[in-house]
């Protein structure tokens, strides 16, 4: 009762205009968490293959990707590939594991996380257009957001933390690389953003780096 009682009062306070609490945000609080499936972790060409398939793209069709083929390269991006010890599918030093990987789509912006294999809401806006200069983040359905934490690296200066940021970074990129060049689907990293302008969007923290953006798509047909 006595939540009850508090959630009828806040309602009235932010209709009244009393609390700022933006609309997103709390459609983004109201979206449940998205559970994706279980990614399939046979099939797919060779690696060698793959490496000679690899290349950068900037032409996308806008049909969204499907959710297991979302699924699968969140998880060769960046998943976790050894549970006992939650160590991931690219490397980071001392196992620091300072990037958050955001997923912005049409339907709003993520994050994901690896733990349990799911998309955590957190704008219910589409800022694609925000993830980069270039015309083609506004229509291909998925654009990584790679954001380094430097709060998760407890030593050395800002210099080393954007080295090591910039490092773990690339390694998750060139993954989705790979797991693109192996699916068919559209991929390239991207540095030209504006990143204060998108790091005001997404809310991140003074400690929260925007590195690189990467977008991915079936090929424009």
């Amino acid at each position: 009762m006595r939540t009850k009682t508090i959630g009828f009062l806040l309602s009235l306070l932010v209709l009244a205009g009393w609390v700022l609490i933006s609309p997103d945000t709390i459609s983004a609080r109201e979206t449940s968490v998205i559970k994706l499936p279980p990614p399939q972790l046979d099939g797919g060409k060779p690696l060698l293959e793959c490496l000679k398939l690899r290349q950068s793209q900037r032409e996308f069709s806008p049909e969204k990707l499907q959710p297991q083929v979302l699924s699968n390269l969140l998880w060769a991006a960046y998943g976790i590939n050894r549970p006992e010890s939650g160590k991931r599918t690219a490397p980071s030093a001392v196992n620091w594991q300072n990037i958050d990987l955001y997923v912005a789509t049409a339907d709003g912006l993520y994050l994901y996380e690896a733990k349990d294999h799911s998309l955590i809401p957190i704008l219910g806006e589409d800022i694609r257009g925000l993830t980069g200069t270039q015309d083609f983040v506004k229509i291909a359905p998925v654009n990584l957001i790679f954001v380094g934490d430097y709060a998760r690296i407890p030593r050395g200066s800002d210099e080393d933390k954007r080295f090591y940021s910039g490092a773990h970074a690339a390694f998750i990129s060139q993954n989705v690389y790979l797991f693109c060049a192996s699916e068919g689907l559209a991929t390239v990293v991207r540095a030209s953003i504006n990143r204060e302008e998108l790091a005001k969007a997404m809310k991140l923290r003074p400690e929260q780096k925007i590195m690189l953006a990467q977008t991915v798509g079936y090929p424009k047909k």
